[in-house]
């Protein structure tokens, strides 16, 4: 199921959609890899966590290098051995499907 998700492509959203919700969140959601959380419907969140901070920074830049491939931009917060993923579309200030995809294809770096 994920790797469904991370076969695919994003697709840059230019607003105008709703975020989505109920059933249809939920459903994907259930597509994600373990770890990840839905945040008040808003955003997608999953910590990762490394043997050493080095670790954890090469994590996250294999991720950047993700988000400048997919053109899709994430919210990163690197702490000692631990790597938190934020993501969501900033032009509806929620989630679309193409955070799903994102999100499967970081945790496949991690």
């Amino acid at each position: 199921m994920a790797s469904d998700l991370a076969s695919r492509t994003c697709v840059p959203c230019t607003g105008g959609v709703p975020p989505l919700k109920g059933a249809e969140l939920a459903a994907l959601a259930q597509q994600l890899p373990a770890g990840w959380t839905v945040v008040e419907e808003q955003r997608l969140e999953k910590t990762f966590t490394f043997p050493s901070y080095r670790d954890g920074v090469a994590f996250a830049n294999r991720v950047a290098d993700l988000a400048e491939e997919q053109n899709h931009h994430p919210d990163i917060l690197i702490t000692y051995r631990r790597v938190t993923v934020a993501i969501w579309t900033h032009k509806i200030d929620g989630l679309t499907e193409s955070d799903f995809v994102f999100a499967a294809k970081a945790d496949l770096l991690g």
